[in-house]
Order: C-alpha cells, then sequence, then structure tokens
C-alpha cells in the first residue's frame, strides 16, 4: 500500500494559516483511507492550529519540527534537546540588526525541540506584514544570502529557507530526511513539497527519496491548490503504486 508523505505550510495549507474548508473535508476523508504522514518544520500547536486535532490525528505518524519531535495522535513517540550555540545566536542577531527590512515584529529566534526557526520579520507578524517581507525577500534574496554565510560559518549545522519568512537550522542530518529511518526502502512512497528547491526545507528528504528509496515519486508543488488538484484527479490517483514502479 502507498505511503504518503506531507509537508504542512504551503502544501496542505496557506503559509501559516488554516486549511481550506474544502480541502479540508477531502482530506479527512482520504487519510481514513490511505496512509498518511506530516512532516514539517513547524511545533505541534502550530500544526494542529493549521490542519485541525481530526486530522494531526488521522495521520500515521506527524513529524514535528522536521522530525525532532514525533506524535501519534497525542503520544508523544521522540524529541531532540538539541539547543542552538551561543555563536550561532549571536551570529543570527547581528544578520537581524545588519537587515534593510524595516519592521521587526519580534520572535525571530524561536526555539523548537531539534531546532530553531529564524525570521527577520519576526514569528509575531501578520499575515499582511508576512507578505510585505515575503516580497522583499524575493527581491533581495535575503534568506537565501543568511542561509549561505550561516552554513559556510557553521559547518556543522543547517541552515534551509523554509516558508515564506523564515529559515530552518538544525544540526547536520537533523532535516526532514531524519524521519525516512522510520521506513522501509522497498515502501511505495509519494512525497509533497513546496520547497523542494535546493534551498528549501523540503529538498533533504526529496532528494533522499529519489536517492535511497526507488519506489518513491516526489511532487513539487507550488501551493495547497496544486496539492489538492493532484490528489482528486483519479489519473493521478487511481492505482498510484503502478505509476511509481
Amino acid at each position: 500500500m502507498l505511503k504518503f508523505i506531507f509537508d504542512v505550510d504551503g502544501t496542505l495549507t496557506p503559509s501559516r494559516q488554516k486549511m481550506d474548508e474544502e480541502f479540508s473535508k477531502f482530506f479527512f476523508d482520504f487519510c481514513t483511507e490511505n496512509k498518511v504522514y506530516l512532516v514539517t518544520g513547524s511545533d505541534k500547536d502550530k500544526t494542529v492550529e493549521q490542519v485541525g486535532n481530526v486530522i494531526y490525528g488521522l495521520a500515521r505518524r506527524a513529524y514535528n519540527c522536521s522530525g525532532a519531535d514525533v506524535y501519534e495522535s497525542s503520544k508523544n513517540v521522540r524529541r531532540s534537546d538539541w539547543k542552538l550555540p551561543h555563536s550561532a545566536k549571536t551570529f543570527l542577531l547581528d544578520k537581524l540588526e545588519e537587515s534593510e527590512f524595516p519592521l521587526r515584529t519580534g520572535l525571530h529566534i524561536e526555539e523548537r525541540p531539534g531546532m530553531i526557526n529564524f525570521s527577520v520579520v519576526g514569528r509575531n507578524a501578520t499575515m499582511g506584514e508576512r507578505k510585505l517581507y515575503a516580497k522583499y525577500d524575493t527581491k533581495h534574496n535575503e534568506r537565501n544570502i543568511i542561509a549561505d554565510l550561516f552554513n559556510k560559518e557553521f559547518p556543522y549545522m543547517k541552515a534551509t529557507v523554509g516558508g515564506e519568512t523564515g529559515l530552518d537550522i538544525a544540526p547536520h542530518g537533523s532535516d526532514k530526511s531524519q524521519i525516512l529511518s522510520d521506513f522501509d526502502k522497498d515502501d511505495s512512497i509519494l512525497f509533497f513539497g513546496d520547497r523542494c528547491d535546493p534551498a528549501g526545507n523540503d529538498f533533504p528528504i526529496a532528494e533522499a527519496l529519489k536517492q535511497n528509496f526507488k519506489r518513491s515519486k516526489i511532487y513539487h508543488v507550488n501551493d495547497w491548490k496544486e496539492t489538492f488538484r493532484i490528489l482528486r484527479d483519479p489519473r493521478l490517483t487511481y492505482n498510484l503504486e503502478d505509476s511509481i514502479l
């Protein structure tokens, strides 16, 4: 039987928003009929806020914080106790001060199990403020530049672009690909993610699947609407296992 792994933010939901109501109803049925796994850089509370308690509980496993905090419904399976080194925190605060984006909303370094999220605009930003930063970042490529500098300065950690405004930072090897140790290499797996580009936080798991799981297929989607369209198209969802052999 196929196993479906989904990123959440930008793949199942609009960035940092709740799941579309029509898609949520469809996805409820999809989860009851299929083996569904969630993997996201967000923590449990934010994930539940976006997809709802029911869908979160229907997932076979929810890999929060890129797999550093793992749940089966309400049961915590495992959790990392890694903390960001002081030198790396100082580096990020310097980049925050150097940024020419004028708006600051607070919570620029959010600690999560096994990782941190860094955001110039801040995690307290409204949707409108997030959109302003996303537009700024598209023009100035700020997050990719900070990520490249960080990765050169701290080669034992990895910074990747996630969502619209942040960077996910964790020890090397603690990216989303780490969840694949829970899967068999003969499993038939379909992965859906919106940041499968080399700088994105879905790239490590997408590449690991391509290289190590012969019976896998990657869907690099633009947004949740494309995910919805793919899943409900009978030409793509009917007998999908045959399509990846």
